[in-house]
């Protein structure tokens, strides 16, 4: 969906700033949680995705909200994190929340309602 929402609304700058935006953030909050995962505040990237939309594409925010949130959550959170792995001590461990209620999930949601 994010490639789709970025190829169709052709801001790929301000996509690519708003990723790294968002990303850079949540990655400063990130935490490992041992036996958890990794914790991020769950209200916090989807306000920063919301905003960083406003901010770069007042009138085209929601495709940019979406696509900087989602993308920019799970680079900033998991990716940037991977050499963390082995302090989780968990048996398993997924990307992306593995389908839990968590920022991603609420980014989709308040970029829908900036429309």
């Amino acid at each position: 969906l994010s490639l789709y929402l970025a190829v169709r609304s052709r801001m790929y700058w301000r996509m690519l700033i708003g990723i790294a935006i968002v990303a850079a953030l949540v990655h400063s909050w990130a935490r490992i949680e041992p036996g958890l995962g990794i914790a991020v505040p769950i209200f916090l990237p989807p306000l920063i995705a919301a905003g960083v939309g406003l901010l770069l594409a007042f009138r085209r925010a929601p495709p940019l909200a979406y696509v900087a949130g989602s993308m920019g959550t799970l680079i900033g959170a998991d990716l940037l994190n991977l050499d963390k792995i082995e302090r989780l001590a968990a048996p398993i461990v997924s990307i992306g929340g593995a389908g839990t209620f968590d920022g991603v999930f609420l980014t989709g949601i308040i970029a829908g309602l900036l429309a």
